[in-house]
């Protein structure tokens, strides 16, 4: 149960990122609920593609449009009350990649998947749905900068087949998994964190 609703509160949080960059962007209401239900569930569809599960979750069960769709619709109307819009996608980004890092490990391992590819296929989950947002907007993808985004991803799957391999219990993983990896990226981002970058880059020729 706690898996189910993570999920739609990830699915929610990234579709109001993705909601926020198309107001950002002078999107039309449909252009901004494409943008925002896409990146609401477009981590899941990989997940399940990987995972073998057909027709992915996210497409066959309605709810998870509707909570994208809502979620888009609130932010189309209400973003005027936001003061500053691209931190607030940044905060909506950071909460949707931590819960569904966890969650994807978590779905992953019930999926048969081993600690592994729990950890693999729960960063993938996290990050695939900022991928797409960010390119069918023009933007090079969060994961590509410095800022630390899948590092955090991979740590909060990590966490939950950690705890798993323990015998704990899943809701522990998915609760510590979902605050670690989203409370490294809030803080990665407070703080300037930044992986290094190459000196000196010769000029092209």
């Amino acid at each position: 149960m706690l898996v189910d609703v993570l999920n739609y509160v990830g699915i929610a949080v990234f579709a109001a990122s993705g909601a926020l960059i198309g107001v950002r962007k002078r999107l039309d209401l449909f252009g901004v609920c494409v943008v925002g239900i896409t990146t609401g569930i477009g981590g899941g569809i990989i997940r399940d593609v990987l995972l073998g599960i057909h027709p992915p979750t996210s497409l066959d069960q309605w709810p998870n449009l509707a909570v994208g769709l809502a979620a888009s619709l609130i932010v189309f109307v209400a973003h005027p009350a936001m003061n500053r819009v691209w931190k607030g996608m940044l905060l909506f980004d950071a909460f949707g990649m931590g819960l569904f890092a966890s969650t994807g490990a978590s779905i992953a391992l019930a999926a048969g998947g081993s600690s592994l590819s729990a950890c693999l296929i729960g960063a993938t989950t996290a990050v695939a749905g900022g991928v797409i947002r960010d390119i069918l907007v023009n933007e090079v993808p969060l994961l590509l900068r410095r800022d630390l985004y899948a590092i955090p991803a991979l740590l909060g799957s990590s966490i939950v087949a950690v705890v798993e391999g323990v015998g704990l219990p899943e809701n522990v993983g998915l609760i510590l998994g979902t605050i670690v990896a989203t409370g490294l990226r809030l803080l990665a981002l407070w703080r300037r964190w930044n992986l290094p970058i190459a000196k000196r880059v010769p000029d092209e020729d």
